[in-house]
This record gives C-alpha cells, structure tokens and sequence, in this order.
C-alpha cells in the first residue's frame, strides 16, 4: 500500500543510514526484499552510516534466502567492507551461519581469508564464536591460511 503512494521513497535512509531494504535484509523478509528491488529506485547494494549494506545485514542475520536475492543482482559487491574492514563473509561466520557462508563462498569475487582492520580474517571470526561447522568450511578452502 505505501508503495502504491507516489510520494513515497523506497530508499530513503534513515538517521543511521538504514534503508527499508536493509531492514527486510536484517530481518530475513524475502517477499518484501523482493518487492522493494522490484522497484527501480532502490540501490541494493547502499551503505548505511557504518558501511553495513543490505547484503551484511542479511549474511549477519543467517538470512540464505535474502543473500541469495541480493546476489542475484549485479549491483552488489558480494566482497564489500564495512567501514572497519568486516565483509558479509566475516559476518557470517561470526554468526555462524553455514548456508550463508557457503552460499558466499560460491561467488568468484569473496576473499574468504580477507582481514578486517584490526588484521582478523572470517576464520578468526568463527574461531573466536566456537563456529565449528564454519571452520571446517573454511578450512576445506585452499585459500585459507590457518596460520
């Protein structure tokens, strides 16, 4: 319904830098991620104050689905950091999330030993959180260095 009004922005941020995209990344509401893209106004790829798009939000949240939408659309840099270096990658296996990371794992552009700001790498991340089932993920990738 809101949609349907023409005075309606279907990207205009927040006082955080939020979109409405992002938040239906965030909380994993693929039929709203879809019906807002559907919209040409919306950038799918649009950093937030703190340089989280919607596709960090998404990986952070474990949100498959979501990822899948938004890397379904070239616009979006599926190796993108945020503003202290952590990529949806890290994101991901920060939280855990086995079918995000290999889901992101599948795009020829992810880094998956890329470090943040602060030198740590997606393996360190799950490490850190006892994310087992993403360090063997990892592990199983030649361009991962344990070390």
């Amino acid at each position: 319904m809101l949609l349907g009004r023409g005075k309606v922005n279907p990207d205009k941020p927040d006082n955080y830098g939020q979109t409405p995209l992002s938040f239906a990344a965030w909380k994993g509401h693929e039929r709203v991620a879809r019906m807002l893209l559907a919209r040409g106004q919306v950038n799918p790829d649009k950093p937030d104050n703190n340089g989280w798009t919607p596709l960090s939000f998404a990986a952070w949240g474990g949100h498959e689905g979501v990822v899948k939408i938004l890397l379904g659309r070239e616009e979006v840099d599926p190796d993108r950091p945020d503003d202290i270096g952590q990529a949806p990658l890290a994101l991901a296996a920060w939280g855990g999330h086995e079918g995000v990371v290999e889901v992101l794992l599948g795009q020829g552009e992810i880094n998956p030993d890329k470090p943040n700001s602060g030198g740590g790498i997606p393996l360190s991340c799950a490490t850190r959180n006892g994310r087992e089932g993403v360090v063997k993920i990892l592990l199983g990738r030649e361009e991962v260095n344990p070390d």
